[in-house]
């Protein structure tokens, strides 16, 4: 991975791998939603109190409430209204996560362009007669970056908060679904029915000479938010899905250059990591605490026997079935045949009989 992020960084500068990307005519879920409401094919409403337009916001982009993960950590550029007693409630699908903060001035938003990767938007809290999204250039200063493979993407992040919920940076790491537990989730609420693994949620580090110790919180009640929790197995999805699509994006960005040698070390390692290669074990069962693990499930296609690479295992590994979910979208759709082809060949090396059929059966462009 270091040999293809330098080989990206010499061909391919950052002034010259956003020249397109700062011009491009955005296509993703967000963009075309926004379309939607300039020609008034759609309407977003507005709920009384602190949701506002959020319901709505989810309903038309295909959101389940249920996808909701609590993060405390001041780690938005909404930083200030943002901590433990207010934490910022992440949304997400496939190709959209929607952040939102009670009291704050804007919706963020993240959506999947398959050609550019993550376009970020915002949405104004307070009632408009003609609500819009604005394109936000600046969340490119977090999200361009080592972070994120060199391309615009997302991440999710674990650091060592205080009490107030700042984190101390040098401490923060990038996590997947690779990370060791002990690593994950700093700055993050988690619930589950049962199944924890040691690590570093639901807590804060609260002696400034001890930052890397940290002390539990009581548990948040989460009042003023779509849904009473922050889902276990929502966010250990949403940690997978995150690097997934960053690698998507890069082997795409790639592709446009031609240099076969960062192709082909970008192409092994997104087979490797979409075949969750390294995967960190479950060393318990694990349970979220809402319907996110059946609604997750339900979204995907089935074979002739009913199984689907969104099932999940939730006893020793995330997903039952080792190929990642992310091949049925629209960032690996839009890769060029020949790459395909060669994820595909080295898929029939790798993967299980059971998963290398329902792959077969639910990608008509299997060849």
């Amino acid at each position: 991975m270091i040999r293809a992020l330098l080989i990206l960084a010499q061909i391919y500068p950052a002034n010259l791998s956003l020249g397109r990307y700062f011009n491009a005519a955005f296509d993703d879920p967000v963009s075309r939603l926004d379309r939607r409401l300039a020609g008034g094919a759609a309407t977003l409403e507005f709920r009384a109190g602190p949701l506002g337009y959020l319901p709505s916001l989810l309903e038309h982009l295909d959101i389940n409430p249920d996808s909701q993960a609590l993060v405390f950590s001041k780690t938005s550029f909404q930083a200030r209204r943002i901590g433990p007693r207010n934490p910022r409630a992440i949304y997400f699908n496939d190709s959209v996560a929607v952040g939102f903060v009670p009291g704050g001035e804007v919706i963020e938003l993240a959506a999947l362009d398959p050609r550019e990767g993550i376009a970020f938007y915002t949405l104004e809290t307070r009632t408009s007669d003609h609500p819009r999204f604005a394109h936000r250039e600046v969340c490119l200063s977090c999200h361009h970056g080592p972070a994120t493979l060199g391309v615009p993407g997302v991440f999710v992040g674990s650091v060592h908060p205080d009490g107030t919920g700042m984190p101390q940076r040098d401490a923060a790491i990038i996590t997947d679904h690779r990370t060791a537990f002990r690593d994950r989730w700093g700055g993050w609420y988690v619930d589950a029915a049962r199944g924890r693994q040691k690590d570093r949620s639901n807590a804060v580090a609260i002696d400034p000479a001890e930052p890397g110790s940290l002390q539990p919180l009581p548990r948040f009640q989460a009042t003023e938010y779509l849904a009473p929790h922050s889902d276990i197995v929502a966010l250990m999805t949403f940690e997978h899905q995150t690097h997934m699509t960053n690698l998507l994006t890069r082997l795409n960005w790639l592709t446009r250059i031609g240099e076969p040698s960062a192709i082909d070390a970008a192409l092994r390692e997104t087979v490797a990591y979409m075949t969750f290669e390294d995967e960190a074990p479950l060393l318990e069962p694990v349970e979220g605490a809402s319907s996110f693990a059946n609604t997750f499930a339900q979204r995907g296609p089935r074979d002739r026997k009913g199984r689907s690479l969104r099932d999940f295992d939730l006893k020793t590994r995330l997903f039952r079935y080792p190929l990642s979910y992310m091949i049925h979208s629209e960032a690996f759709d839009v890769l060029p045949l020949p790459i395909r082809r060669k994820i595909y060949r080295a898929l029939e090396e790798k993967l299980p009989p059971d998963a290398l059929q329902i792959l077969r059966e639910t990608k008509p462009d299997v060849l």
